[in-house]
């Protein structure tokens, strides 16, 4: 009877630890990427007008080098400032950016945690290149409709590969201007109904249609 009970215990204890460890994940990558929209426009090299603050996270020295960055912030790789940024994160949540209190960004199980994430925990947040193709070339259509405003990590790869025909996208995964104007061209060039929704046909359009003009 009493393994009975230990057992039950212990299946319990199992149970619950699945769900409060499922709960405990760092936020989406929409999150960060509408973080860097707000804080820089997206932009990895960009320094602030009046000084002082460095690249898509908008860092300074002193914050930046509290989480192990050297150097300058906006003159380190997007993978770098994606990583710093999540460190940064988990040692003291959302609370450096104001942007995240502007944009009403939660806190979740890993904020504050003080825990030193991995550069592979870190490579999901968006800055560091276009997520790899498959072997037969174009990546599959992710299977949503995006339209202005939308947030995504899927749209980065649309986004970076659209850098073949002369844009200068940085790979933030949300739809603003840049993006709307650059779905137009390419549907104009391609016959495609110019909706400026990016779906499936200027999805594919990126990889095996003809150039925008002008």
């Amino acid at each position: 009877m009493l393994v009975r009970v230990l057992l039950i215990a212990v299946a319990g204890f199992g149970v619950q630890y699945a769900l409060t460890g499922a709960a405990a994940a760092d936020p989406p990558a929409g999150d960060w990427s509408r973080l860097r929209m707000c804080e820089s426009s997206g932009r990895y090299d960009i320094v602030a007008s009046h000084g002082g603050y460095y690249g898509a996270y908008q860092f300074d020295l002193p914050t930046w080098r509290s989480v192990g960055g050297k150097g300058y912030p906006h003159r380190a790789s997007a993978r770098e400032q994606d990583y710093r940024a999540l460190y940064l994160y988990r040692m003291r949540g959302w609370q450096p950016w104001t942007c995240a209190r502007k944009l009403g960004l939660r806190e979740d199980g890993h904020a504050r945690s003080k825990r030193v994430p991995t550069w592979a925990e870190a490579a999901y947040l968006g800055g560091g290149g276009p997520a790899p193709a498959p072997p037969g070339g174009t990546p599959p259509w992710p299977g949503k409709v995006y339209a202005y405003g939308d947030c995504d990590h899927e749209l980065r790869t649309w986004q970076l590969r659209m850098n073949r025909f002369g844009y200068d996208f940085q790979g933030t995964g949300c739809y603003y201007a840049e993006t709307r104007a650059a779905v137009l061209a390419l549907q104009r060039a391609n016959g495609i109904k110019t909706s400026g929704l990016l779906g499936p046909k200027t999805w594919r359009a990126a990889w095996h249609g003809q150039a925008p003009v002008g």
